[in-house]
């Protein structure tokens, strides 16, 4: 078992795979986008397929892929097949925006993934591209069908952002009505690619909670994993749960047992942090395999207590501002 400094196990991967993606949600990047990383700057698949392995052997039982828009990367399917068949690996799931995923999802089945997180803001088209600024919700909307109709479990997860979307919020626990799926709410982030343009937190997960029992007054807690980032509620006779996710607001850092590593290798012991350890580097200086576990082991030792102390620790001293997308969010 892994366990870092502070006694907590670390059993949960997520690796992004590509910083690029095909929408421009504003709290995630500027309107023209990112300055995207050259291909020589990322991970290529035999690398993340090594170090996947790797960390698989040394206790990581879970590995979700994120981006950026993980489906924009070429053969995308063939990294995932080789990753589905590492020895140890208990869970592969995937997190999509779904503009590209309905194509796949019958793939996603064939490879044993089971649960797919979904990024879906609003019910609205036309608050869906104010906010992503491209037209492609009834992309998105046709993948949460294909999801549904190959039984995968479902996690929608909405960023709350006041003044573009709290009135979906309703909406969105109603879909859990009819619908196998939990919709999660999350407090907005400041990653958003801008150094000078996050407001600051307006809605957080006990404004957000306040909302959804004013509107659901029957709505009831239950019991959470011990790894859950989300407080998880469901109202009586609806198939579906609601979860509300305290991203920054931080309360769940006491259980964390993520890892993030970023597409151009970068080991992230907290999505606060500015990165720890570039395995890529590593790989390509011709480290060998025990060699990368003892640096990651090192990393894993010096994990911060929450994303509080992550944040003050950071070499760069000003305010976090990288989007989302390069970080694997």
């Amino acid at each position: 078992m892994l366990v870092d400094n502070h006694g907590r196990k670390i059993s949960y991967m997520r690796l992004a795979v590509t910083d690029r993606c095909n929408l421009r949600c504003f709290y995630c990047m500027p309107e023209d986008g990112l300055d995207w990383l050259s291909r020589a700057e990322l991970m290529n698949y035999e690398e993340m397929l090594r170090m996947c392995q790797l960390m698989v052997q040394m206790g990581i039982e879970k590995i979700r892929i994120t981006g950026g828009e993980p489906f924009i990367r070429k053969d995308i399917m063939l990294l995932l097949s080789s990753i589905s068949k590492i020895d140890g690996l208990k869970e592969l799931t995937i997190t999509t925006n779904g503009v590209l995923t309905a194509l796949y999802v019958s793939q996603l089945k064939a490879l044993g993934i089971k649960s797919v997180n979904l990024s879906l803001d609003t019910l609205d088209a036309a608050r869906f591209f104010a906010i992503s600024r491209r037209d492609e919700f009834a992309a998105v909307m046709n993948t949460l069908d294909e999801l549904l109709k190959h039984d995968l479990d479902v996690k929608i997860n909405a960023v709350v952002m006041d003044g573009k979307n709290t009135q979906d919020i309703l909406p969105m626990v109603e879909l859990t009505k009819n619908l196998p799926v939990s919709v999660r709410f999350i407090e907005e982030m400041p990653f958003n690619g801008e150094k000078h343009n996050y407001a600051g937190l307006h809605w957080d997960h006990l404004r957000i909670l306040h909302e959804i029992e004013n509107g659901y007054p029957a709505i009831k807690k239950l019991s959470d994993d011990l790894y859950s980032t989300a407080y998880n509620y469901q109202i009586p006779g609806y198939k579906g749960t609601v979860g509300i996710i305290a991203a920054y607001s931080r309360t769940f850092c006491g259980t964390c047992n993520r890892i993030r590593v970023t597409p151009q290798g970068t080991l992230k012991n907290c999505l606060y942090d500015d990165g720890v350890l570039n395995i890529k580097d590593l790989m390509r200086a011709g480290a060998k395999d025990e060699e990368i576990k003892q640096e990651l082991l090192n990393a894993f030792s010096q994990r911060p207590i929450d994303g509080r102390e992550a944040e003050r620790l950071r070499k760069e001293q000003a305010l976090v501002h990288e989007s989302m997308a390069t970080i694997g969010g």
